[in-house]
């Protein structure tokens, strides 16, 4: 696990997001909201690993501890974090990270506008926000300096017009309305919305991250909480491993056993050798 995390901290552009689990308080058998924070590559890294990390609160010197913020003599981290815009992962980016917006989540608000309340404003924003995304479709294969060429030349016009027109809309409707809000959530964070029309290595949106955390949502309704903060750790250095073997095109049971069988003889020098996106089966050697 600390060699897949080291390995995830020596790419630019990560994924980060959270999702709330259930975890036993000691001597009352009672359960309390904790967290499972996960990090991972983006999908246009051909390096495809995701480490999920279990914390008993939302707070963000989770993040920071997990990014080598918090003073603890390992080099920190500080490359383009790509987030859903909460609030805790502020501290990170006064701390040199670069921030990069999910649009997807700015969608949603005017989604929701248009779903909800047949919002006209809700509508209009749907087909600015539908033309950046079918843009990201068209690119999708391409390489960073191609995808960085084409959002500079095609969305960037896109993301300038659906400002211009924010800013004019956001005049016509009154102040804690539905409406209002879901401008303000695209305008209080436009410089990282946009930030990825400049860099071909990030990412639109945060819905890579998000596909990675569904698993853990799934499996809630099985094993419903941790036992212990320590038995969430070693859950999620067990999922850590698991699903990073999935998404590599691996069977879990044949990684695992594999590894487990290797690990007493092999030299620490030589671990890296068995992080999912690196291993291959020993009959293959």
């Amino acid at each position: 696990m600390d060699a897949l995390t080291n390995e995830l901290l020596r790419h630019g552009v990560l994924h980060a997001d959270e999702t709330p689990v259930g975890m036993l308080k000691p001597g009352n058998k009672k359960t309390h909201k904790a967290y499972i924070w996960t990090y991972c590559t983006t999908s246009f890294n051909a390096t495809r690993a995701v480490v999920f990390n279990f914390a008993e609160t939302r707070g963000g010197e989770n993040v920071r501890g997990f990014l080598r913020q918090d003073g603890t003599g390992e080099q920190a981290w500080r490359g383009t974090l790509v987030t859903d815009g909460f609030s805790g992962y502020k501290a990170s980016f006064e701390r040199g990270v670069t921030e990069a917006g999910c649009v997807a989540h700015a969608r949603r608000k005017f989604h929701e506008l248009w779903a909800i309340h047949a919002s006209k404003v809700g509508q209009q924003a749907l087909r600015h926000f539908q033309v950046l995304f079918r843009i990201e479709e068209d690119i999708a294969a391409a390489t960073a300096e191609e995808r960085r060429r084409v959002r500079q030349r095609k969305s960037r016009r896109v993301a300038a017009a659906l400002h211009k027109w924010l800013l004019a809309q956001r005049q016509l409707v009154p102040d804690g309305s539905a409406t209002a809000k879901a401008i303000d959530y695209s305008l209080k964070r436009w410089k990282a919305l946009t930030r990825y029309i400049d860099d071909g290595d990030v990412p639109i949106s945060n819905n890579w991250v998000e596909n990675q955390i569904r698993p853990i949502a799934l499996g809630r309704s099985n094993w419903l909480f941790a036992g212990s903060l320590r038995a969430g750790q070693r859950a999620a250095a067990v999922m850590s491993l698991v699903h990073s073997a999935k998404i590599n095109g691996h069977d879990p049971y044949a990684y695992l056993k594999d590894v487990l069988e290797r690990l007493p003889t092999l030299p620490a020098s030589r671990i890296e050798e068995l992080l999912p996106h690196r291993w291959t089966p020993l009959a293959a050697h």
